[in-house]
């Protein structure tokens, strides 16, 4: 077999989980260990770069992803958010109980219902960004479903860490955003991505908006995003969460984040000692496919000793 897909197949269903579907898509050896990959805000599960998920199903491993409730082909809450992103973002920051149609709790409780629906009981879990959020809830208040974590590009999300640039924060909160047709929002899209990526290996730009034009292709729902950005805010510190979480863990960042900044990647080490920590030099808030052997091999070292 010479390509990757002949080696590993994807399957895909819908699951039923908290009242909502999600779309499952499973690779490798069904009788292997499962990895569920978790994506991070506003992403669709199209994000998880397919090289990542290879190694991982090379290595013998059952790969799991998913889109997240408001994106992609899972289902769109039907809620309305009340009050301006960036007063919500003030109220967040000031350490203010903050209303929400949902939380990062909410998300992990779907994480677990996805897992029962594939009959697993325990599995290696892979986060980046608010998913590497979602799988701090899920390693600290859940561990019983959890085999090992492995952390990439995230954070505890306190209030006290440092914060993205400013232009980032007002891009993420929507505000501005005009158009909804392909070509506008694959534009803003396009702009939002050059702010993020590292410094070092930057995907080239091309590449990158085709993949923008088919993931718009594929689903589009801006308030689906505005919905998890508020999730995100409502759920607040992470923190006495995170200092429970005992499974093995493993952290990689990239030193050039400017969205979720190293020092985050420098807490949750702090707070899970026998956490091991990876900063990969130039690497920003993206996962460039010259680094993914060594996110890959990082991950991969840690679950095999578990």
């Amino acid at each position: 077999m010479n390509s990757a897909v002949e080696r590993h197949p994807p399957k895909t269903q819908t699951i039923q989980v908290n009242g909502l579907s999600f779309f499952v898509e499973t690779r490798g050896n069904p009788e292997g260990e499962p990895v569920l990959f978790i994506m991070g805000l506003g992403a669709q599960m199209t994000l998880w770069p397919e090289a990542l998920l290879n190694a991982y199903a090379d290595a013998g491993y059952r790969v799991i992803r998913f889109d997240n409730r408001d994106i992609g082909l899972s289902s769109q809450v039907k809620a309305r958010l009340n009050g301006h992103p960036l007063a919500a973002m003030a109220r967040y920051r000031l350490g203010l109980p903050l209303a929400a149609p949902y939380t990062l709790h909410d998300m992990a409780r779907d994480a677990c219902g996805i897992l029962d629906g594939l009959d697993i009981t325990r599995a290696h879990i892979v986060g980046v960004s608010m998913g590497g959020m979602i799988s701090q809830i899920l390693a600290g208040d859940h561990p019983s479903r959890v085999r090992s974590a492995t952390l990439i590009m995230t954070s505890t999300n306190s209030p006290r860490l440092q914060l993205p640039k400013l232009q980032l924060i007002v891009k993420l909160a929507g505000v501005g955003a005009k158009g909804h047709d392909e070509e506008a929002v694959v534009n803003r899209s396009l702009a939002f991505w050059k702010t993020i990526q590292g410094t070092v290996h930057p995907t080239p730009l091309q590449e990158v908006q085709e993949r923008l034009r088919s993931d718009f292709r594929r689903s589009y729902h801006p308030a689906g995003i505005l919905r998890q950005t508020r999730a995100i805010l409502a759920t607040g510190s992470l923190s006495s969460i995170t200092r429970r979480i005992r499974v093995p863990t493993t952290i990689i960042h990239g030193t050039a984040d400017p969205l979720v900044r190293p020092g985050a990647a420098k807490q949750l080490q702090y707070l899970v000692p026998h956490a091991r920590l990876q900063l990969i030099s130039g690497m920003g808030h993206d996962l460039p496919e010259p680094v993914l052997h060594e996110i890959a091999k990082s991950g991969l070292a840690m679950m095999a000793s578990v």
